[in-house]
Order: C-alpha cells, then sequence, then structure tokens
C-alpha cells in the first residue's frame, strides 16, 4: 500500500499540483507567452475568479522582481482561497522575450492588455467560475482596466496611477531636479509627435532608451481616468497611506473618475501590500521580506468588495 502511495505523490507532483488542506495550486498555460498558477479552494463549486495583474517590469506570478521578493501576489492568492474564491495569477510575457527572440522594441503596452484578454477568455470558455474579477497592480492597474471593458464582471485596481505614464514620470523627477523633469517633458512630447526622440539627458537612459521608446509611446496615450469612467462593473480602489511609489491623490482622482467606484485606503499599507508601522527603511526592507503578513485589512476588503454581488 505504501509503494501506491508514493507513486501517486510522484504522479501529482509531475502534473504540476500542489495543495494543503483548503487549497489546490495548479499550472496552466493559455498561451505561448502565459504560464501562471490557478489557486483553487478545495471543494467549492463554482467559486468567483480573481486574474492578478502585477505591476512594471519583470515582475513574476508571485509578485517579485529583480532583487525584490515579497510574495505579495502569491499571499493574497492564498488567502482568498480561505474564503473560497479561486485565483490566476501569471508570468509577465517578459520572460518568454528570449525564448521567442522577441525584441525590446517590439514590445507594446496592448501585448499586456491582450495576454489579460486572452486569460479572460480562457478562463470564461471553461465556465468554471462565477464570475471574473480583474485585479491589476500598479502598471497592472491600467491593463486591467483596459483588458476588463466588457469582458470581467468586476475591477479591483491595487495602487494603480490616475494619470498617463508621462505625467507619472515627470512629477516624479520633479523632486529630484528641475532640470531633468523638463528635459523629460519635452522628450515625451518629441515622442508623442515624431515617434521617437534623441534629445534626452544620459541619466534619462533607462527611460529613454531607443529600444524602450516604442513602448513608452503605446503607454503613454492612455489615461486611466479616461479609461475607468468607460467601466459599467463594480470597481474597488486599493490604495495604501504609506505607498512612496503611488501617493493616495492617484486613487482619489479614480474614484472622482467614476463616482460608483468604492475607494480604499488602508492604513499605513505600503506597495507592497504591507502594513509600515515605523520609517521609510522599514517600508522600504518589507520590500524583500516575504514573511511579513499582508495588511491585517486587505483580505477583508477583497472578500467584502467579491461577495457583496452575489
Amino acid at each position: 500500500m505504501k509503494k501506491y502511495i508514493i507513486i501517486l505523490a510522484i504522479l501529482v507532483s509531475n502534473l504540476g499540483f500542489s495543495q494543503n488542506d483548503s487549497i489546490v495550486e495548479s499550472e496552466v498555460s493559455i498561451n505561448k507567452f502565459i504560464d501562471g498558477t490557478l489557486t483553487m479552494p478545495v471543494g467549492a463549486e463554482y467559486p468567483d475568479l480573481v486574474i492578478l495583474i502585477q505591476g512594471s517590469g519583470p515582475t513574476d506570478r508571485n509578485g517579485n522582481g529583480f532583487m525584490m521578493k515579497n510574495d505579495g501576489s502569491k499571499l493574497i492568492a492564498k488567502e482568498l482561497a480561505k474564503y473560497g474564491i479561486a485565483s490566476y495569477r501569471f508570468d509577465k510575457r517578459i520572460f518568454k522575450m528570449n525564448k521567442f527572440k522577441i525584441r525590446e522594441e517590439e514590445l507594446s503596452f496592448e501585448d499586456f492588455v491582450k495576454d489579460v484578454s486572452d486569460i479572460i477568455d480562457h478562463f470564461k470558455t471553461g465556465q468554471t467560475f462565477s464570475k471574473i474579477i480583474v485585479a491589476g497592480h500598479s502598471e497592472g492597474s491600467l491593463i486591467g482596466m483596459l483588458a476588463a471593458k466588457d469582458k470581467a464582471d468586476a475591477f479591483i485596481s491595487f495602487a494603480g496611477p490616475a494619470r498617463s505614464i508621462d505625467k507619472i514620470i515627470v512629477d516624479q523627477l520633479a523632486k529630484q531636479s528641475e532640470g531633468l523633469a523638463e528635459n523629460a517633458k519635452n522628450a515625451f512630447q518629441e515622442i508623442k509627435e515624431n515617434g521617437k526622440t534623441s534629445n534626452y539627458n544620459p541619466l534619462l537612459q533607462s527611460i529613454f532608451r531607443p529600444s524602450v521608446q516604442p513602448y513608452m509611446r503605446s503607454w503613454m496615450k492612455y489615461n486611466p481616468t479616461e479609461e475607468i469612467s468607460k467601466l459599467k462593473i463594480p470597481i474597488l480602489i486599493i490604495n495604501g497611506s504609506f505607498d512612496i511609489q503611488v501617493d493616495t491623490i492617484e486613487a482619489e482622482l479614480l474614484k472622482e473618475a467614476n463616482p460608483k467606484a468604492e475607494l480604499v485606503i488602508l492604513d499605513k499599507m505600503n506597495h507592497v501590500f504591507r502594513k509600515i508601522e515605523g520609517d521609510d527603511l522599514e517600508n522600504t526592507k518589507a520590500y524583500n521580506e516575504p514573511n511579513r503578513p499582508l495588511h491585517p485589512e486587505l483580505i477583508s476588503v477583497l472578500v467584502n468588495f467579491i461577495k457583496q454581488e452575489e
């Protein structure tokens, strides 16, 4: 008997499943670009499904990036499952660029929107879920807005900016150097008018290098306040009062653009969903502390929003 138990364990492992008493996780590929983890609550029939979209840069399905491991998305998925809510979190197509020989200059903002749209279609086809909720973090908020329109049953914005990316970057630079901010503003304007620019300060190479300009051009043409105003589905806007990347004013502007949306500002929550009792140093350290618990009010806010329409 023991022999068969061992064989079964090996088979389950090879199929990509993992589980505990209340959760089953499996690897699900949507297309050649998108692989992710489906987290299912055990025993739930037709649960709601939350599609978790990560922020900017090479951020993986768990919410981790270069020199940053906090497992924010992974922890949210597992906590939601305890309340009978399924989720799907995925690696961005950035991770497949080398495999499929995609150059940086070929990447567009619309590629990420299409990926989420394909994910929605995939799970709708299976008719396994009661509702599909799109939840985007940071840059993923705008991606989620665009993909959710006319497709999803609800939308959640985690620390989503309300203004176009060029305005956000210029404002951030202004806090460091008025000269750099003015240079960036002019460079963005030239990209808008001519499709490219070479008139930028070398200190801004990471933003304006030629290979990333097509992506920036495709991204900055979208205004989040305009896009969220088009949504006719339930909306939850969440921000933390100690988010040093996205100020709470952004959440307030999104709420103003769609007055029917629910706005929640969680006290002392930072950009990676943790409650910070200390200073900026503690805030920064939390980006690399996967064992630090989520903000104690976050999951209840999410569950209440998701369940209210049932």
